[in-house]
């Protein structure tokens, strides 16, 4: 699993990026933007991200923003429904406004509230179908 980790908060990428190794590849980006550019790098290359982890709140570019931007990136080129990336939006807010924009919006598979639960995150990448 090729994942990308893209948040901002230095304790939080380090703690995805721990978790998340074992199954796989992990990049990182500190914010929407760079998360974008190595996006349309990997899908030029014909290697693209499986998973990406998705900080809603950050600096330049924000997670709702860059998941819009990410699914306009795969409809140019000819990706939807299951052939779709896996995006796990990751927020300290546990607002059910942020969190249902991000569906509706943004058309993510999940969501992680900050604490991060280990359990969770996991049972969402299964759910997913993208580790057994």
């Amino acid at each position: 699993m090729k994942t990308l980790i893209v948040e901002d908060d230095f304790l939080a990428r380090s703690l995805l990026s721990t978790l998340l190794s074992e199954y796989g590849v992990c990049h990182v980006a500190v914010n929407g933007r760079e998360a974008l550019d190595a996006i349309e790098r990997a899908f030029d290359e014909n290697d693209p991200y499986d998973l990406i982890c998705l900080d809603i709140m950050m600096p330049v570019m924000d997670g709702q923003e860059a998941l819009l931007e990410l699914r306009k990136m795969e409809a140019r080129r000819g990706l939807k429904g299951l052939d779709t990336t896996k995006v796990i939006m990751v927020t300290a807010i546990d607002d059910s406004k942020n969190i249902m924009k991000a569906f509706r919006q943004g058309q993510c598979e999940a969501y992680l509230t900050k604490p991060l639960d280990r359990t969770k995150l996991i049972g969402h990448i299964r759910d997913l179908g993208l580790i057994e």
